[in-house]
């Protein structure tokens, strides 16, 4: 698809009926709970916004309000008429049908207002849990005239894959956040675990006030430094507290603002006491940077008073991180104090190794050769009783690095066979730590007009790899 866009990334528009689920979807492409979701109709009477990516093509999407022609309330007409002027600027348009409600009149007026804007839409029926019912679910809504039309449980995620394959098909890779050469670093924790005593040993200066007094931090602070060569961008948020103590506003709101900082830094050091050690709390900040896919290094902090305090204070800490952390097993950890600064270059030294392996770009025919051997180690998985065949494996434009593989039937690649390809490449790349993703999607010809050396070494990779799997 030529795109005639002035703006640089991709526009996607999610329209459709009141409660037909387009917060859920918006929620799951952004990976966030921004939209707010509830079973009533008319929840969302604005447009959220947020960004999302897949296959190392980033995307803007929107998810508009509920569009109705009913006149029970008053702003209805107004959702309407805002909803489909959004639509109008869109370079794409997600339509969501409620599968379990069926084929409504408002869903052909509303399909006919969208064909009407002549942009690319696809529609999409949801709320069908069970695959199998798939075709069921489809019949009322051919007679709609959209060419595109898939059955999905945005809840279950069945078929959000095919969705986002839709919405990407003919893109660039276009991963605006590849373009800045700062690391933008966060400094994340609970409070009074010395976040901002570590801000200002970072700098060098007290650019900002540390206090004994927990939550002293309430907003987050971004500072551009330099060290060398490399240039940082760096974050302080405010300390994270649990739900029950976030009893005025103002806490509230540092919360939403500390998953923002998640959301736009490139690594996160997570600040732990080392007196406490790590917490259920601190577990869920790495989950969330793991929803975020963001890298992730354990500060461990007051090490100093810790080991005069703590008897075998090392291994004890090393078998808390084990427990409380056993979702990432190889996740980084670094000991020091950030008041007298030791350990503080062994933390440089962590950051600038983490920054370089998120920025590693491997060849295709370099990931292709031990791609090969990796596929020897394990026979392939099998869907519905056919052996799944690996043809070639490409890094896409993406921070963390990330892979995509061609396959036969990509529902095919389960979850333990990509941790298996996930950890092997993570050994033999030296990229432990980094939470590295791989995409499986359907093989297809290449293009007529590829060069023919070009076609030459995909057709021949494409056996080698066809006939090992």
């Amino acid at each position: 698809m030529l795109n005639k866009r002035t703006h640089k990334r991709l526009q996607v528009a999610v329209v459709g009926r009141p409660n037909v689920g387009k917060s859920t979807l918006f929620n799951q492409l952004t990976r966030t709970r921004h939209a707010i979701v509830r079973d009533e109709p008319g929840v969302t009477r604005d447009v959220n916004r947020g960004k999302s990516d897949w296959c190392g093509v980033t995307f803007d999407i929107f998810d508009t309000g509920g569009i109705t022609e009913g006149e029970d309330k008053i702003w209805n007409k107004d959702i309407r008429k805002k909803s489909l002027e959004m639509a109008s600027r869109a370079d794409k348009i997600v339509l969501v049908l409620d599968g379990k409600y069926g084929l409504n009149p408002e869903d052909r007026d509303l399909a006919i207002a969208i064909k009407k804007l002549n942009i690319p839409v696809i529609a999409v029926v949801n709320k069908i849990d069970e695959p199998k019912n798939f075709e069921l679910a489809l019949s009322d809504f051919y007679s709609l005239g959209l060419s595109d039309l898939i059955a999905a449980s945005f809840e279950h995620k069945h078929n959000l894959d095919l969705v986002l394959d839709w919405i990407i098909a003919g893109e660039d890779q276009n991963l605006a956040d590849l373009e800045s050469t700062a690391l933008k670093l966060a400094i994340v924790g609970k409070p009074n675990a010395g976040k901002s005593t570590l801000t200002n040993s970072l700098l060098g200066e007290e650019r900002v006030i540390a206090s004994a007094v927990a939550g002293t931090t309430v907003d987050s602070i971004e500072i551009p430094f330099t060290r060398g060569d490399q240039e940082y961008i760096l974050i302080d948020t405010a300390g994270l507290r649990k739900h029950s103590r976030r009893l005025e506003k103002v806490e509230q709101l540092s919360a939403i603002k500390a998953e923002d900082t998640v959301k736009r830094a490139d690594v996160l050091v997570l600040v732990i006491d080392g007196l406490l050690g790590p917490s259920q709390q601190d577990a869920r900040i790495v989950e969330m940077a793991f929803e975020h896919h963001k890298a992730v290094i354990l500060a461990i902090n007051k090490i100093d008073t810790a080991e005069k305090q703590i008897p075998e204070f090392r291994y004890k800490l090393r078998e808390k991180i084990k427990e409380t952390f056993h979702f990432y097993a190889d996740i980084p950890v670094v000991y020091m104090s950030a008041l007298t600064k030791r350990g503080l270059p062994d933390l440089f030294q962590m950051i600038d190794k983490v920054w370089k392996q998120l920025n590693i770009r491997i060849s295709t025919r370099d990931i292709n050769d031990f791609f090969l051997q990796v596929i020897r180690m394990a026979p392939s998985p099998s869907y519905r009783g056919n052996d799944i065949k690996f043809f070639y494996i490409t890094q896409t434009n993406q921070k963390p690095p990330s892979f995509m593989t061609f396959v036969n039937e990509p529902k095919g690649v389960t979850n333990a066979y990509r941790r298996f390809v996930i950890n092997k490449i993570k050994s033999h790349y030296d990229l432990k730590g980094i939470p590295i993703r791989i995409y499986a999607k359907k093989r297809k010809k290449a293009p007529a007009k590829m060069a023919m050396e070009k076609t030459l070494e995909l057709e021949t990779l494409d056996m080698e790899l066809g006939e090992e799997a």
